[in-house]
């Protein structure tokens, strides 16, 4: 398995792999400007202050009734207590009083029920805040994927701009929701406990509180220990994950080498070390729920002797032991919460930090403010003394020069890397130049807005591009108000409508998410379909017969003769047998056209271009 994809799928496994006491110890991604990114998502915050701030409100109230809650309660299980020994040792007219246990009752009952309505406007209030936030985001990723200039996406890979908007965005939504109202909740309770437990007896607060520390040593300790396990159970993750998918991807050949012992092989190895580090780090992981209710239990033992010892002093009540040790249980929540939130912060925001990183990304160049607008578009092209380079200090078109007549076809022919698909990109606008000029009807191209300009061009690409929906729907996609009838003779003309017609459901056949129900001669069918109905003038084709069987290549051939009809031509060659009858060769090498001319021209020359096409004629022969 390659290093790179193993380094993959180990990233992979550290993302997806749980630590110790579950998210205490997941992998995240820490941000590189903390403290700037906090800032930038508060700032983005600010249309939600009023919502946020009706937030914190509910919560801190919510959490307040919770926690007066065990006192009132302790003041019932008093009540009855002291009911019960009156009436035991016979005291006149004593005994339980029912009333003064009723209203208690319905005290708690009216203060559980303020606290849950609370935390259900809460919960509502802040989900939809969370949900704008990201609706919001998203929105603002999609306007700014379009105003990217095609550079950017050259250096980033698509799954990574895909992740920024789905798992990123995700990632601040789910935490804005749950950890916002978690904080606040957790502050609120670590407090208020803490002010109830010390208002019913500092000793027995100081005797909960020396308890502490020891279980947080011996919990800090297994994390310690086990940590180093379950970095290396999401290494053998990632390397069991990248095995599986390396091999099975390419079973057959797996098969046709007999390499399955030496599959096996590898694979128990890896399976073996992913087991030994998987039950290590969930041993220890799981050993720390028991320590802490040990410690815990041994903390009740103390509270609840030195409680008796209080009560029997009548320094306290009964009922204040039962209170008390409700809030000791209230009081290791939040400490555990506060553990869990700092790492999910810190991984909140760092998806935001790589959402405002992709938002602060460098724009493409305005559309000029006074653009050129033709209503007869000739179609003539002109490239004077045009440079670029992907990167400034490597131009790759040095000095391209050229004037295409309305209604030529021209082919671009050259060795790989020589600059085909460039010119192709630049006439389009998708880079802006270096250095000189390309025209349109004598007129700049950035004196037109890149949708007239874009408007003007239909491509037909080796690349096929069909989107999960109908065959009308995608030969439509060229233009949306055409009819139906429209859309048929598209199709007509591509030499599309013989095998639609065959389809179940014919043009309203459904074509999938990967378009595989289709074949590929099929996809190019329909794709010239769509470029007819669109009916540009300027044309730019990449040659679309290289995986077709003979049959459908001369129905795209035919479809091609039919698109290009009376409209300006511009075909990416490969093969060169098939631009024969072209108007005009560009012949490319290192970024500049070092010949030109039409087919039987540059063959008498016996140049670059005779020598490429010889070479490949002779290798046809030969095979």
């Amino acid at each position: 398995m390659s290093k790179e994809k193993t380094k993959e799928m180990n990233k992979r496994g550290a993302r997806i792999g749980h630590g110790p006491a579950g998210p205490m110890g997941r992998g995240f991604d820490k941000p590189k400007n903390f403290r700037g990114t906090f800032i930038k998502l508060l700032n983005y915050l600010k249309p939600y202050y009023l919502q946020l701030a009706l937030v914190i409100i509910l919560a801190i109230g919510s959490t307040i009734f919770v926690i007066i809650g065990p006192r009132i309660l302790g003041k019932a299980t008093t009540g009855i207590f002291e009911g019960l020994v009156e009436k035991v040792s016979g005291v006149p007219g004593g005994g339980i009083d029912f009333s003064y246990i009723g209203n208690i009752i319905l005290i708690l009952i009216v203060i559980y029920l303020l606290s849950t309505l609370f935390s259900l406007i809460q919960g509502f209030v802040i989900a939809g805040v969370a949900q704008k936030i990201s609706y919001n985001l998203r929105r603002e990723i999609s306007l700014k994927i379009n105003r990217l200039p095609l550079k950017y996406f050259d250096t980033v890979s698509h799954g990574d701009v895909l992740s920024r908007v789905t798992n990123d965005v995700d990632t601040i939504s789910q935490s804005l929701s749950q950890s916002t109202s978690q904080i606040i909740t957790s502050l609120t309770t670590f407090i208020g406990v803490l002010i109830m437990m010390f208002s019913i007896s500092w000793q027995m607060t100081i005797a909960a509180l020396l308890i502490l520390p020891i279980s947080m040593i011996l919990v800090m300790s297994v994390v310690k220990r086990s940590q180093v396990y379950f970095v290396a159970h999401q290494k053998s993750l990632g390397d069991v994950n990248g095995h599986i998918e390396e091999v099975y991807g390419g079973h057959n050949i797996m098969k046709a080498f007999n390499a399955e012992d030496a599959v096996i092989k590898e694979f128990t190895k890896i399976n073996n070390e992913l087991y030994d580090s998987a039950w290590k780090s969930q041993f220890l992981s799981g050993m720390m729920m028991p320590i802490m209710v040990f410690i815990g239990n041994l903390g009740y033992v103390a509270v609840s002797i030195l409680g008796g010892w209080l009560a029997v002093r009548k320094v306290i009540e009964v009922g204040d032991i039962l209170a008390f040790i409700q809030y000791i249980r209230s009081f290791t929540q939040p400490v555990t919460q506060v553990a869990q939130i700092s790492n999910i912060l810190q991984s909140t925001i760092a998806a935001a930090e790589r959402v405002f990183e992709f938002l602060d990304e460098k724009e493409e160049i305005e559309d000029t403010s006074s653009p050129v607008k033709l209503n007869n578009i000739q179609g003539r092209v002109t490239f004077e003394n045009v440079r670029f380079g992907y990167k400034e200090d490597n131009i790759i078109i040095k000095n391209f020069s050229a004037d295409i007549k309305p209604g030529q076809k021209v082919a671009i022919v050259g060795p790989t890397g020589a600059g085909k698909t460039t010119i192709v990109k630049l006439l389009m606008r998708f880079y802006d130049l270096n250095g000189g000029r390309i025209l349109v009807d004598s007129h700049d191209v950035v004196d037109f807005t890149r949708k007239d300009l874009r408007d003007m061009f239909g491509m037909v690409l080796q690349d096929t591009w069909l989107f999960s929906g109908s065959i009308m729907e995608n030969i439509r996609y060229g233009r949306p108000d055409a009819t139906d009838e429209e859309v048929i003779e598209a199709a007509k003309a591509a030499h599309a409508h013989w095998f639609i017609s065959t389809l179940p459901d014919g043009y309203n056949f459904i074509i999938n998410e990967e378009a595989s129900n289709i074949s590929q001669g099929q996809k190019q069918l329909i794709t010239i379909a769509r470029a007819i109905l669109s009916n540009p003038k300027i044309l730019i084709l990449d040659e679309a017969t290289s995986s077709v069987d003979t049959r459908t290549e001369i129905l795209i051939k035919k479809a091609m003769d039919n698109l290009m009809r009376g409209k300006t031509a511009f075909i990416i060659a490969y093969r060169l047998s098939t631009i024969k009858d072209a108007d005009l060769i560009l012949v490319m090498k290192d970024g500049d056209i070092v010949e030109s001319g039409k087919h039987k021209e540059l063959l008498d020359k016996g140049g670059f271009y005779a020598s490429m096409y010889y070479s490949q004629f002779t290798r046809t022969a030969a095979s």
